[in-house]
């Protein structure tokens, strides 16, 4: 049996984990929690025949937020997902603040082996080819598409993955459709230099565009699988073999105000700032070790949007995981970039040729010193042979500061 198997229902530790996260709720519109409130359970919390009322047990106020978990039933059916039994539109339209309470052991090998690839295709009359940007495209970015690149072989990143420099990890999360992963990576925190929590990833790994809301049980694990083991073997794999610096709960997540009004499902919209930020928490709290000491490094985001042709070339790095690859090993393509422009009032994307498919979305994008994150993955075309990601400006920049400040 795999060393962090799920372990036998703890309902009274689950309660209670559930509520101290009620009561420090981190959700988007509500900033950080207040450091002064009362987070003490009351004594009905400590009885030895829980009601099953997590309110009425834990001495809870009745104006709690509606749509957080009440009782053990209620927090049962949250740590399952519970699609099934929920108008799946009605949710995702009233999630509007995130909420993401630790479960314990909730993400396993088996969970996370069978997680699908969470990607947006889209396909040629998605992108705009009209004439703009300068002459012949010479002049500024804006507005300009490139000739489709020549497709670039994925090729697998050399094992252990704990050994290198790219503090890269796979981003799991729970949606209407089940559970799902993309990629991410941990991103330096100006206000805790050396001592980050900050993952960087795509806007539709955490949020679902517009009209829907924030998905649920979202983690970071870097390094996954860093002996690069197939499947198979990871079924039966030890915790050190599989999530070596452990699993990272997502306390915070931003993403761009366009993403929320504008993303889709399918298609390029919304993919000029498909960019998310997380700020993350150990689920195993006996190391005070940042993760960024964990994961042993991390990059710099820049804000710039410098210019294509000043760009010798760009890596993208992800854990894919549609056919031909299936989620167990990170890869990577290096190329040099061009324009894509899916809304000409929009910033123009970066575009290279890679094979890479879902599941690497949200995946760092990395100059040629592999030390400054340009972008990540956002979409891909259903033949699979380039990717996209968003030339990370202003919007993005707010996204970043806002979390950086929050931590």
């Amino acid at each position: 049996m795999p060393s962090i198997a799920r372990s036998a229902p703890r309902r009274p530790a689950l309660a209670a984990a559930a509520v101290a996260a009620v009561l420090a709720v981190t959700a988007t519109a509500c900033g950080p929690e207040d450091d002064k409130a009362d987070a003490k359970p009351s004594q009905a919390a400590s009885e030895d025949k829980p009601s099953r009322d997590l309110k009425k047990d834990l001495g809870l106020p009745d104006d709690l937020p509606k749509d957080l978990p009440t009782s053990l039933d209620d927090l049962d059916a949250w740590k399952n997902g519970a699609w099934n039994d929920w108008d799946r539109d009605k949710w995702m339209k009233e999630a509007k603040d995130f909420f993401n309470p630790i479960i314990d052991d909730l993400w396993n090998p088996d969970r996370m082996k069978d997680a699908d690839g969470n990607d947006r295709k889209v396909d040629d009359s998605d992108i705009d080819d009209s004439p703009s940007g300068g002459s012949d495209g010479t002049g500024e970015d804006e507005g300009v598409t490139d000739p489709t690149p020549e497709p670039v072989k994925a090729a697998g990143v050399k094992t252990p993955y704990t050994q290198d420099d790219l503090p890269v990890g796979k981003v799991f999360m729970d949606t209407p459709k089940g559970a799902m992963v993309c990629s991410g990576t941990v991103v330096k925190d100006p206000r805790h230099p050396g001592k980050s929590n900050l993952v960087a990833t795509a806007g539709h790994c955490v949020h679902g565009g517009a009209g829907k809301g924030w998905y649920r049980n979202v983690v970071f694990v870097p390094d996954y699988n860093p002996k690069g083991l197939s499947n198979q073997q990871l079924a039966s794999a030890s915790k050190s073999d599989v999530a070596p610096d452990g699993i990272w709960w997502a306390k915070r997540a931003r993403t761009t105000k366009h993403w929320i009004d504008n993303g889709a499902e399918r298609g390029g919209k919304g993919a000029q700032q498909d960019f998310a930020v997380l700020q993350v928490q150990p689920e195993d709290k006996t190391s005070s070790a940042s993760l960024e000491e964990k994961a042993g490094g991390a990059v710099k985001p820049t804000f710039t949007t410098p210019r294509v042709k000043s760009i010798k070339s760009l890596r993208a790095v992800g854990y894919p995981a549609a056919p031909p690859f299936d989620g167990a090993r990170m890869y990577s393509c290096t190329d040099k970039p061009g324009r894509l422009t899916i809304d000409p009032e929009q910033p123009t994307m970066y575009r290279i040729g890679c094979t890479m498919t879902a599941g690497s979305s949200g995946g760092p994008w990395l100059d040629a010193s592999g030390t400054r994150l340009l972008s990540v993955t956002s979409i891909g075309p259903v033949t699979a042979d380039w990717l996209a990601g968003a030339r990370l400006g202003k919007e993005a920049k707010t996204v970043f500061d806002t979390v950086s400040k929050e931590s």
